[in-house]
């Protein structure tokens, strides 16, 4: 009896390895980052143990907890960091990539409204009346309409 119970209170590195793996597994059908950070703090307590064999178990957690907590606040802190300093901040805003671009009507604007035919897609434009063929530049997006300005 005794010895189970010196078993049980015993957690070798290779727990933690596993349980590093079964969060790591998780992270892939998660929506966010929780698990991965977790199973990395998991992985490296099993690399201390590794290394240091005689730590109990009640220290193997305070560590496993502590790692959890600080790598999951660090992540977050350097995600919002990183927020605004993306390559294409427009990558996702199509209307807004238009702005300031020139383009050429197939269709005429009649009282104040038309369309503009622009790759694959039809918008919806806003401006001066104007015929077809004419050169038109993008000034802004509202909702989902183009504004335009003949050029």
């Amino acid at each position: 009896m005794a010895d189970a119970l010196s078993l049980m209170e015993r957690i070798d590195f290779w727990h933690w390895w596993i349980l590093a793996a079964v969060l790591m597994a998780i992270e892939v059908f998660a929506p966010t980052t929780l698990f991965l950070w977790t199973g990395i703090s998991a992985a490296i307590v099993g690399i201390v143990v590794y290394f240091a064999d005689s730590l109990s178990w009640q220290l193997q957690f305070l560590l496993f907890a502590a790692l959890s907590v600080a790598s999951v606040f660090a992540w977050r802190f350097i995600a919002r960091r990183r927020a605004g300093t993306e390559e294409e901040p427009l990558l996702n805003r199509r209307g807004m990539q238009y702005i300031d671009r020139q383009f050429t009507l197939q269709e005429p604007i009649v009282q104040g409204e038309g369309t503009l035919r622009i790759d694959d897609t039809i918008w919806k434009i806003t401006g001066d009346d104007c015929t077809a063929g004419a050169r038109v530049q993008v000034k802004e997006l509202e909702g989902h309409i183009l504004k335009v300005e003949k050029v």
